[in-house]
């Protein structure tokens, strides 16, 4: 398709949605070329879609070349000042930005009792990797991070390489066809409200791909925008309709900024 081909070149010729992953782009593109044929008003709808699946979280443009060196500088000064770093990136970002006040806490309490974790998949991952000190993982455990964007990944397999952790980055459209192999956990931490506003079957597509004894799936207990009202029985009726027909054992955690599933698979 020629159009999708312009779509995908102007979309990614902005500087803002250059690192994105092609396929994402491409998938979006179709759809929005599908409902408003003109290139251009296809080209902006595009550009808003991703804005709203993206771009809205980060509260900042990251530097991640001098994020990774303070990171590197606090990794000498011991394992309290490299926390202090690692907070200060994800404070760039809106997702783990709301889970530093509860981050101890939420790992604690939802990965706290599970069995030792050989693998984790952290789904589009966001900076949730640097939040790997804080996990009660082993050391050798094997940690894939997956998001859209390819500026990140780079910067989180860097920090993975600096910080000696078993793990690797990918750019990775999990709406698309997507295979993982087989994992102890899956991390599924406030994505799938944001999934599902691609494709209203790429959620129950995606779940059914994921081989893993357990997953963690997390909402925002509060908008972007600081709107709480109604959002997390929402978000609750949203996760068990999800999770119907599914041979799930369910744990349920309430914090002050997102609610958690933990979920034993099969």
């Amino acid at each position: 398709m020629a159009d999708l081909d312009e779509l995908v070149t102007a979309v990614q010729a902005t500087s803002k949605y250059q690192p994105i992953s092609p396929d994402l782009v491409r998938r979006i593109g179709a759809a929005e070329l599908a409902k408003r044929p003109r290139l251009k008003e296809a080209v902006k709808a595009t550009k808003n879609k991703l804005h709203q699946i993206g771009g809205a979280y980060f509260t900042a443009t990251i530097d991640y070349e001098a994020a990774l060196a303070r990171i590197a500088a606090a990794q000498r000064q011991g394992a309290e000042a490299q926390k202090e770093a690692l907070a200060a990136v994800m404070r760039l970002h809106a997702s783990t930005n709301e889970r530093l006040g509860i981050l101890a806490e939420f790992y604690a309490a939802t990965l706290g009792g599970l069995p030792p974790i050989g693998s984790v998949l952290d789904i589009a991952c966001g900076l949730n990797p640097l939040a790997r000190p804080w996990m009660p993982l082993a050391a050798e455990s094997a940690y894939l991070a997956v998001d859209i964007y390819a500026d990140m990944m780079a910067f989180l397999g860097d920090f993975m390489t600096l910080s000696g952790i078993n793990g690797a980055a990918q750019v990775v459209d999990v709406g698309g066809a997507v295979s993982f192999a087989a994992v102890d956990l899956v991390l599924l931490l406030k994505t799938l409200p944001v999934l599902a506003q691609t494709d209203k079957t790429a959620v129950p597509r995606l779940l059914d791909s994921l081989q893993a004894r357990y997953l963690l799936i997390s909402f925002p207990a509060k908008s972007l925008g600081g709107r709480s009202k109604g959002m997390v029985e929402n978000y609750e009726a949203q996760f068990y309709g999800w999770a119907e027909g599914r041979n799930w054992q369910v744990q349920r955690f309430a914090f002050e900024t997102e609610l958690a599933f933990l979920v034993r698979s099969g």
